[in-house]
């Protein structure tokens, strides 16, 4: 059971890097910088993939002490904190993701409404082109 525990805390530990990771970035996207995106989204696959490997390490921990394995209440006690850890980051970290996901939204939106912008202004500068005679010159010459 201590094993168990200890990957608990470790992955506790990733959880808790995978929200920092998020706050920084999450103030960056806020403030329009939109730089890191790129390397925010491998490092949050890295830390996805290091607690992937941390939960089969728990689940073999858990097949190899069977089901009859009888607990000390401290052992059953830094087991429920450590999960009742990992549940308030894990909805910390859903927060954070919801707020990232609107922040790029709201930038996706800007920069369509810019596009469209820009369409619209070409659109009026062409109609203020004069037309060239390329036609007129080729028969005189």
């Amino acid at each position: 059971m201590t094993r168990i525990i200890t990957l608990l805390n470790e992955k506790n530990h990733y959880l808790e890097k995978f929200y920092s990771l998020n706050e920084v970035e999450l103030a960056n996207f806020a403030q329009g910088q939109f730089d890191n995106l790129q390397h925010f989204y491998q490092t949050r696959e890295r830390i996805l993939d290091v607690l992937k490997y941390v939960d089969a390490q728990i689940d073999k921990a858990q097949n190899e002490m069977g089901p009859d394995v009888q607990l000390a209440e401290d052992m059953r006690a830094q087991a429920c904190e450590a999960l009742a850890i990992k549940d308030e980051y894990v909805t910390r970290i859903i927060e954070q993701d919801i707020q990232v996901l609107a922040c790029i939204e709201t930038a996706k939106n800007s920069i369509i409404k810019e596009l469209q912008e820009v369409r619209r202004n070409r659109k009026g500068i062409s109609g203020y082109k004069t037309k060239t005679f390329t036609n007129r010159l080729d028969e005189e010459v």
